[in-house]
C-alpha cells in the first residue's frame, strides 16, 4: 500500500517540544523505524505549519495517489473548518491521530473538527499512534 503522513504545525519539533507530552524522539528516527516495520508499505512523509500546505497536500493526492492518509494537524485539528472540508472533498481515507490524549488535556483540545469526517481517530499512544493509524488503514483496505 500507498501510505502518507502529515503531520502539522509545530510537530516538526518533536524530540525537543515539550517532551513530557510528545517524547524525546524525533520523527525522523520513528519514521525510520515504521518504515522498517512496514516493509511491503511505501511510507511517505509531509510536514507543515501552514495550513493552506497541508490543505494543498490533501488535494494532490487524495484522489488515488496514496491509499490512505494518517494525519496528525496538531492545533489545526481544534479551529480548521478549511481542513476539515479538504478530507470532505477527497476520496482516500483518512486516520486523525494524536500523540497525546486530547481529551485528557486543555478543554479547547476536545473538540475536533476533523474527527467527523476521518475514518477514525487514535489518540494519546505516544508516537505508537501513528502505527495504529497505519494499522486501522491497511486493516480496512482488506
Amino acid at each position: 500500500m500507498k501510505l502518507l503522513i502529515i503531520n502539522g504545525p509545530n510537530l516538526n519539533l518533536l524530540g525537543v517540544r515539550e517532551p513530557g507530552i510528545y517524547g524525546s524522539r524525533n520523527f525522523t528516527d520513528y519514521l525510520n523505524d515504521l518504515k522498517k516495520e512496514f516493509p511491503d508499505d511505501e511510507i511517505s512523509y509531509f510536514q507543515s505549519n501552514h495550513e493552506g500546505a497541508i490543505i494543498d497536500q490533501l488535494h494532490s493526492v487524495g484522489f488515488g495517489q496514496v491509499d490512505g492518509i494518517v494525519l496528525n494537524a496538531g492545533a489545526y485539528t481544534h479551529t480548521s473548518v478549511a481542513i476539515a472540508d479538504a478530507i470532505s472533498a477527497i476520496k482516500t481515507p483518512v486516520v486523525e491521530v494524536h500523540i497525546s490524549n486530547i481529551n485528557k488535556r486543555e478543554d479547547f483540545r476536545h473538540h475536533s473538527f476533523l474527527t467527523p469526517v476521518c475514518v477514525g481517530i487514535i489518540a494519546g499512544f505516544g508516537l505508537d499512534s501513528y502505527r495504529l493509524g497505519l494499522e486501522a488503514l491497511k486493516a480496512k483496505a482488506q
